[in-house]
């Protein structure tokens, strides 16, 4: 029996979520995960979103910069480049066209 599993879908998407995420306003790793799971992404885990934001930032998507902080220590902050936003546009995109073909085939059609 095959059963969609959430977590499996938020591996799919996990790039571009965090993306559009930045695309309003630069943020670090908790707050960046904060705010995926206030927009509905609850089961995002701590280190894949940490692991994400690596990888992003390593592939040329995403600038980095230290912020000081009076409470504890340094927060590492990431902001979307040129790059990056292009990506989201991209990635954005092929998921619309995506939903789209998988709202088709989900839709219930007239039986003849």
């Amino acid at each position: 029996m095959l059963r969609v599993d959430a977590t499996q879908l938020l591996k799919g998407v996990l790039d571009l979520a965090v993306l559009a995420v930045l695309r309003e306003e630069d943020g670090y790793g908790y707050d960046i995960l904060r705010r995926l799971r206030a927009a509905g992404l609850e089961d995002v885990g701590d280190a894949s979103v940490y692991g994400t934001l690596r990888r992003l930032f390593n592939g040329g998507l995403l600038n980095s910069y230290v912020v000081p902080s009076d409470e504890g220590p340094h927060r590492k902050y990431y902001a979307l480049n040129e790059a990056g936003r292009a990506e989201l546009q991209r990635s954005g995109k092929v998921w619309h066209g995506f939903a789209s073909i998988m709202e088709d085939l989900l839709r219930e059609r007239g039986k003849a």
